[in-house]
């Protein structure tokens, strides 16, 4: 099956924990745009955090930022596809995260907002490669639609409030784990396997020529819609569940070895 559309998550897919792509998977993309792919990039890191990546690795589609909720072309600035969180429902996220004591993350016009800088915030700002900017009291600050809400904190403190925010906001906000100490409060309705089907018929190419490459339970939806779609070793069970195949870990450039296995075969 020649693949003309290639979609791949970047953390935990393309790079591990130190943010650094590998040679051989930059080698393969490149390989693989050489043959005529399409290549991607799905994240749910926000615009200006994916573009260096984009750069790095000269990607020729449109990328896919905040779990689906943008769509944009890197060199033209052409929006395809942008979503929101209606401001009230964001204001209460903001509230519950007030009350808890938990640190927030808030993304509007493609930049970064917290109310001050804490050692999460560092932390972001650290393994995202953008800046964040302290603006005091969120709640006051906020006077548009966001495209996402993050809270950080400790995994088993994430572990705890993932089932909690999925109940309080349920109808109203989709909540979900992009990595292990975030929890994510999105637009209804946005996920990474619905945007790749935008992309895809924008670029006129059919969903059995399309490929996904993904670790986390937020590329599940695109690892199942794609005809061929790639976990890797380390995946969550809900993403290997819904794979076709299962290639080696991160750490052992397991993109790069499904790129080598079912574009660059011959």
């Amino acid at each position: 099956m020649p693949y003309k559309l290639l979609a791949a998550d970047l953390d935990g897919t393309l790079m591990g924990d130190d943010a650094v792509i590998s040679p051989r998977v930059r080698a393969a993309i490149g390989r693989a745009m050489g043959k005529g792919v399409k290549v991607t990039l799905a994240t749910g890191r926000a615009f200006r955090a994916t573009k260096c990546f984009a750069e790095e690795l000269g990607t020729n589609a449109p990328l896919i930022c905040y779990q689906g909720g943008l769509i944009v072309d890197p060199l033209s600035g052409e929006v395809l596809y942008q979503a929101a969180v209606p401001l009230p429902t964001a204001r209460e996220m903001v509230r519950f995260a007030q009350n808890r004591g938990l640190h927030l993350n808030i993304y509007l016009d493609d930049r970064t907002y917290v109310e001050e800088i804490t050692p999460e915030a560092e932390f972001y700002a650290q393994i995202s490669g953008v800046p964040v900017h302290p603006v005091g009291n969120l709640l006051a600050f906020l006077d548009g639609d966001p495209t996402k809400l993050v809270i950080i904190s400790q995994e088993a403190t994430i572990d705890r409030l993932f089932p909690e925010l999925r109940e309080r906001f349920a109808g109203r906000l989709q909540i979900l784990r992009s990595y292990r100490t975030f929890v994510e409060g999105i637009p209804l309705g946005v996920f990474k396997g619905w945007a790749l089907d935008r992309l895809a018929k924008h670029l006129g190419i059919a969903q059995g020529e399309t490929m996904a490459i993904g670790d986390n339970e937020n590329d599940a939806d695109m690892i199942a819609w794609a005809h061929l779609g790639v976990a890797l070793a380390g995946a969550s069970p809900a993403v290997k569940a819904v794979s076709d195949y299962v290639a080696p870990s991160v750490e052992e450039d397991g993109a790069a070895e499904a790129i080598e296995r079912f574009i660059l075969f011959d």
